[in-house]
């Protein structure tokens, strides 16, 4: 499994290294809070299950930009 992290395909759905550790990281952490995989687990560990769901387009990093919060009251 490592070695499909070490692929441009992965590393390019992402959009880059750091994006797809901070997506597998995020995920990671919903799977842990209860949330089904939207694979098949079928005896994968939590990492395979998140790179695999990564590989069919299930899941995808957020290229939105953060809410502006200018102009709010913030006393």
């Amino acid at each position: 499994m490592i070695e499909t992290l070490k692929d441009d395909k992965i590393i390019h759905m992402a959009g880059g290294r750091f994006k797809l550790t901070a997506l597998i990281q995020k995920r990671w952490v919903q799977l842990m809070q209860g949330s089904r995989p939207l694979v098949d687990p079928d005896g994968r560990n939590e990492l395979e299950v998140i790179v695999q769901e990564i590989l069919e387009g299930k899941i995808a990093p957020d290229f939105s930009a953060p809410p502006d919060t200018e102009g709010e009251d913030s006393a």
